[in-house]
């Protein structure tokens, strides 16, 4: 008997601490707690956080990063503010400045310029976490690279393209254009290196806008936009009346002007503007001056010659 009241107690006792342990593996809450860097403490600091907080962060949360989602090549026209955007997350009490790869220069810091060229300036926005780099007035010599850079240890950057170009607009055949009467005229504008298609491009005859419904009719344009933005105006049954300067001038890019000479049975090359005439006129003078002042010197030398008798004498220096 009393072997088996031992036995009992003996069991009841293991039973208690399986119980024990059991109840301990099921209350007690399983944390794990990853490595250091994993936290984001650039955003807040563990001593404003209390003992049971500590173990819940999320591992998944890290410290400043760059949003890539923003392109990395900027095109600027010349004169026109351009704008590189850089998108930095978890900044917490990081930095951000703006680096010139091709001299090393630090333009900005934060909010403020590091640099005695005022036209770079540095643009934030909160509701974006955006730190934009304004350049004023960009010229062809500031395109290149350029870095946005976080002050961790060590500091990471994200480099971007500014590319800064000068439109270029074109009228083919130019500048000056013969037609015969009764044909076409097809005038094509092309406009190039423009971050984006210009949105009006205005013709003009002799410094006056084209009216495209005016009684004289056959007058029309046809505009292509893209990379490379392309405007045609035509003119059919063409006349005299229709020579002239016509310009092109896109919206935002440099006039051209070509020049338009309707033909009534003359040659091209009997139609000369009025300066190229004069000038060639003037150089027809000059040339004919020339050779009459060279004849009087041949001449004059002949005679003196002839009447000397001796003819030229050379004297020698001892």
């Amino acid at each position: 008997m009393k072997h088996i009241v031992v036995v009992m107690i003996f069991f009841n006792v293991n039973n208690g601490i399986s119980s024990h342990s059991q109840s301990v593996d099921i209350d007690e809450p399983h944390t794990y707690t990853p490595p250091k860097h994993y936290f984001q403490t650039s955003s807040f600091d563990e001593t404003d956080l209390d003992g049971d907080d500590i173990g819940v962060k999320n591992p998944l949360d890290r410290g400043p990063y760059f949003d890539i989602s923003a392109s990395r090549n900027v095109t600027a026209l010349v004169g026109n503010t351009a704008y590189l955007n850089c998108r930095v997350r978890n900044l917490g009490n990081r930095t951000v400045s703006w680096i010139r790869h091709r001299d090393l220069h630090v333009l900005t810091v934060g909010k403020a310029t590091y640099t005695s060229d005022q036209r770079y300036q540095s643009v934030y926005n909160p509701a974006l976490d955006d730190w934009s780099l304004k350049v004023l007035y960009p010229q062809p010599r500031d395109s290149g690279v350029y870095e946005c850079q976080i002050s961790t240890t060590p500091p990471v950057g994200y480099s971007m393209t500014l590319s800064v170009v000068e439109p270029i607009t074109t009228i083919v055949g130019g500048p000056d254009l013969y037609i015969d009467t009764g044909s076409t005229v097809n005038l094509t504008c092309i406009v190039r290196h423009l971050p984006e298609p210009p949105p009006l491009i205005l013709w003009t005859h002799n410094g006056e806008e084209i009216n495209y419904d005016s009684p004289r009719g056959g007058v029309s344009v046809i505009t292509e936009k893209g990379d490379i933005t392309t405007s045609y105006l035509l003119i059919q049954r063409a006349k005299t009346s229709d020579s002239g300067k016509y310009t092109c001038s896109p919206s935002t890019a440099n006039p051209i002007t070509v020049n338009v000479h309707v033909l009534n049975g003359e040659q091209p090359a009997a139609i000369q503007s009025g300066p190229a005439l004069q000038s060639s006129l003037v150089l027809s003078g000059c040339c004919c001056l020339v050779l009459l002042l060279l004849s009087m010197t041949m001449t004059t030398s002949s005679s003196s010659s002839s009447s000397g008798g001796g003819g030229l004498r050379w004297s020698a220096v001892r």
